[in-house]
């Protein structure tokens, strides 16, 4: 044989066992990334869902398009809360595309009824000691409890409830304006969310709007 083609079925056959082990360290991997996300998720959603929910809300799903959630028209999944068949609350994501560095990225839980639970910022790009407060202070413990009715959806420079940052003000209305849209759509669309019909399969025009 040649010395070319012994120099071809070498490289071949690195390639396949290369190939081989690339496949197994994926399938020896991928459980516990996924498993691993999986954890980070539900620790989420326990820091924000009411308490006393005894299902797997990020198993009891259903997935909406609307611009008040995620302005890209991005799908965006809600988070069932029940304790046996009854309906404890929902928790999901909604961006605020109005940061003073982009969008920042909230998991906010409302309880049925329109009430919040709790919210928490996920991530986002705001300057390191002014905006960045958001996720460095308690400073989302303000929306514990708050309804549409019962709390001016503002910060104080605009005449509302919520403070706001020395130095910065745009980060601050940029969520408490996300919190309340997402509110909005909660009280707007709960009895469809809750709906027992609907599930992961739900396209999102079958359900929030």
């Amino acid at each position: 044989m040649p010395d070319f083609f012994k120099l071809g079925l070498v490289l071949m056959l690195v390639g396949l066992i290369a190939t081989a082990l690339l496949a197994g360290t994926d399938a020896v991997t991928s459980g516990p990334i996924a498993e691993a996300k999986r954890q980070e998720l539900l620790s989420a959603l326990r820091q924000v869902l009411p308490e006393g929910f005894d299902n797997q809300p990020d198993q009891d799903t259903v997935m909406v398009t609307d611009p008040r959630l995620e302005k890209k028209s991005k799908p965006v999944t809600i988070y069932r809360g029940r304790k046996g068949e009854t309906a404890l609350g929902a928790a999901f994501k909604v961006i605020a595309p109005d940061g003073y560095s982009g969008d920042i990225e909230i998991m906010m839980g409302i309880a049925a009824g329109g009430t919040i639970s709790n919210v928490r910022v996920l991530s986002h790009k705001e300057t390191p000691g002014l905006g960045d407060k958001i996720t460095l202070t308690a400073w989302p413990d303000a929306f514990k409890g708050k309804t549409l009715s019962n709390v001016k959806w503002g910060v104080k420079k605009d005449g509302g409830d919520f403070d706001q940052f020395a130095g910065a003000t745009i980060t601050p209305r940029a969520v408490v304006g996300a919190v309340k849209r997402g509110l909005d759509f909660f009280v707007e669309n709960e009895a469809k969310l809750f709906d027992k019909a609907a599930s992961t399969e739900k396209t999102a025009a079958e359900v929030g709007q």
